[in-house]
């Protein structure tokens, strides 16, 4: 039962990390250490690149076991359906956003589920939006953990590295469609999004899509259709700041009433097959659209091959918006 409250806690903090580093470095400020805050901005001046640069890893940090926690807490599995080859690049595109993008976290930051022992000869980097890497002391421990940048630059410094086995995993629908997320939902923003398929092109680097089931059934929204005035204020904040805030809820710590903890509810990640990319410095739009309907085909295929194991009707699709 102790165990259990601990996941339980972990899982909670783990949501508002960020936030913390933060009020950490104001406190300092505001307790008289401001000596400490003003020597850790100086550092952060002079590392301001590296989440572009692929990041500061720690191999030390990705095995801690307190990620065992957060993995059993749901729990969190990783399954392929074929041997990636290390001598090649690739680009994950993972699926759903979900609220949380636990899976992706628990999957690619951390040995929990075991990424190297499934794909041995490959490093996985996630990548994430650029403002989390802004918030002190923060960005250092994602970093540690295998967290990039997803501006252009970022991602291609990974990919464009000679001697293959880097993977640099993007989640495909970002923010909008965090703001879709909660049980049952199967829509995925994918059809305007295209960067992903020419940067792939450009370096040269093999499409993998993963779908990631149970990453929608962890919260609750609160009710924000298309066209009113809540979803129009995130949206809004979408564009102003690059990211969004949905308004989610599930369960408490003790209580399964209302909370801002997730739902203790299975995450099976699908890696599948490879799609293999020939590099073009100077794609075409035909060649791009070319290939993303391929892409969007095979992460449909990935989706209704295996969606009956975990629980989703026959008559429930996809919808690519």
């Amino acid at each position: 039962m102790l165990d259990c409250s601990w996941r339980k806690i972990w899982s909670q903090l783990s949501i508002f990390t960020g936030q913390c580093c933060l009020l950490l470095f104001v406190a300092l400020i505001l307790a008289g250490y401001w000596y400490v805050a003003a020597v850790y901005s100086v550092w952060l001046y002079l590392d301001w690149e590296t989440p572009n640069q692929g990041g500061r890893r720690s191999e030390w940090v990705r095995n801690w076991t307190i990620w065992n926690y957060f993995r059993d807490y749901f729990p969190i599995h990783l399954m392929k359906t074929t041997d990636l080859d290390p001598q090649y690049n690739y680009l994950f595109g993972f699926h759903p956003h979900g609220v949380l993008v636990a899976g992706a976290f628990g999957n690619f930051c951390s040995e929990a589920t075991g990424f190297h022992k499934l794909f041995p000869g490959l490093t996985s980097y996630l990548c994430i939006l650029p403002v989390w890497f802004k918030l002190p002391f923060y960005r250092d421990y994602i970093m540690c953990a295998g967290l990039i940048s997803c501006v252009k630059s970022s991602v291609s410094h990974v990919l464009s590295r000679k001697g293959g086995g880097n993977v640099a995993v993007i989640v495909i629908g970002g923010a909008e469609e965090s703001l879709d997320a909660r049980p049952g939902a199967l829509t995925l923003k994918t059809l305007n999004r295209k960067g992903f398929i020419k940067l792939a092109i450009k370096c040269g680097a093999h499409l993998v899509p993963v779908f990631s089931f149970g990453e929608n059934e962890l919260f609750n929204q609160v009710n924000n259709p298309e066209g009113s005035f809540l979803r129009g204020m995130q949206e809004k904040l979408s564009k102003i700041a690059g990211f969004t805030m949905p308004l989610f809820h599930a369960r408490g710590v003790f209580q399964y009433t209302f909370g801002l903890l997730p739902y203790r509810k299975p995450i099976y990640t699908i890696v599948g097959k490879p799609i293999t990319v020939q590099q073009n410095h100077t794609p075409s739009n035909e060649e791009i659209e070319a290939l993303h309907k391929k892409y969007t085909d095979a992460l449909n295929k990935l989706f209704e091959e295996h969606k009956a194991e975990y629980g989703i009707s026959e008559k429930d699709h996809l919808l690519f918006s």
